[in-house]
């Protein structure tokens, strides 16, 4: 039978490697491989691009605000609320910041013109390798505080004589 903590324990670390899984496969394999398809222009994968990855931003948030959550609940260990902290630190950066920058770059090449060089794009890869090791880092450290509370005693390997 599953306790109230069990399954917070499960609702933050399945979080954790479901948005480590998510930004994994649209960052780093999606984004790239998209132009590479035949008959994609570059207006057609910069389209794309937006939507895919301001629908990624959304569940983002969903998925840290559960882990909060959890944590919250859990009374988690400090380690794992400072990847949370670095978490929400970057995925607010990339909200708040990144995001709508490249946005406006992304319009002006919709509409097209030429957008400036600009080192937005570098940084915004960073930010989500940064993010997406943290959130392996933090999902394992959950995983382990969550099997060392829950892990059944061990038993004594000394026989007692009676």
């Amino acid at each position: 039978m599953r306790t109230p903590g069990s399954v917070w324990s499960l609702v933050l670390v399945l979080s954790l490697f479901l948005w480590a899984g998510m930004v994994a496969a649209i960052s780093f394999m999606e984004a790239p491989l998209k132009f590479t398809a035949p008959h994609i222009t570059i207006p057609l994968g910069v389209g794309i691009g937006r939507v895919v990855f301001h629908a990624l931003n959304r569940v983002e948030l969903v998925l840290l605000l559960a882990s909060l959550l959890a944590a919250r609940i859990l009374r988690a260990p400090r380690a794992v609320w400072l990847g949370l902290g670095l978490l929400g630190f970057v995925l607010l950066l990339q909200t708040l910041w990144l995001l709508p920058a490249l946005d406006v770059r992304a319009g002006m090449l919709l509409a097209g013109h030429e957008a400036p060089p600009s080192k937005l794009h570098l940084l915004y890869i960073v930010a989500d390798a940064f993010k997406l090791l943290t959130l392996l880092v933090t999902g394992s450290q959950a995983f382990q505080a969550a099997t060392a509370t829950t892990a059944p005693e061990p038993q004594s390997k000394t026989a007692t004589v009676a």
